[in-house]
């Protein structure tokens, strides 16, 4: 059966990354972009990392732009503007396609494993998911993630246990961890 560690991915700098180097840790792994409605989302994350990352906790974070165009600078422009604007220390990989034929084999599997459920109820989830179906209608069955800042949960033997959407609320998504790295 696959886990998370089969993969490898791309640092900011273009080298190969093993996710076998994070065997053993919970694992948050996130798709990201800069002028999203969501990007404030990153001072819980960071509050979240600072807190547990002496746990064994990890967030990996991959900046996409097939979100209406919300992360269109260079590796280096993204990671400058977290890291000036919310002080962000969790690693950074470069940026990707989560949907499509050209999306990242970490993503597609994420996705296989957790997929879509919905937004959630209300009228701010009901007009994201408008936008979001709009936007992911040339993906078809390959719209694996359907928005900036879906986050999947990850347990220590590379398994994906849970998936949240970015309508979900960022305590929720803390228990989550804090229960994982509880047991």
């Amino acid at each position: 059966m696959a886990t998370v560690y089969d993969f490898t991915v791309k640092d900011r700098s273009g080298n190969d990354v093993s996710l076998k180097d994070y065997e053993g840790k919970v694992l948050l792994i996130v798709n990201t972009a800069t002028g999203c409605g969501f990007t404030p989302h990153y001072d819980p994350l960071e509050a979240m990392y600072k807190e547990l990352k002496d746990k064994g906790f990890e967030i990996l974070d991959f900046p996409c732009n097939q979100f209406a165009n919300q992360a269109p600078g260079d590796e280096e422009e993204i990671h400058n503007f977290c890291t000036m604007k919310f002080g962000t220390e969790f690693p950074q990989f470069a940026k990707l396609n989560v949907n499509g034929d050209d999306a990242d084999p970490l993503f597609a599997y994420l996705a296989t494993e957790k997929p879509f459920e919905g937004f959630g109820k209300g009228l701010k989830n009901l007009s994201l998911k408008k936008f979001s179906d709009m936007n992911n209608k040339e993906f078809g069955d390959k719209a694996y993630v359907k928005w900036n800042f879906t986050k999947f949960l990850v347990d220590r033997s590379g398994k994906v246990i849970a998936r949240f959407e970015p309508t979900v609320d960022m305590k929720e998504v803390k228990a989550a961890v804090e229960a994982e790295l509880g047991k």
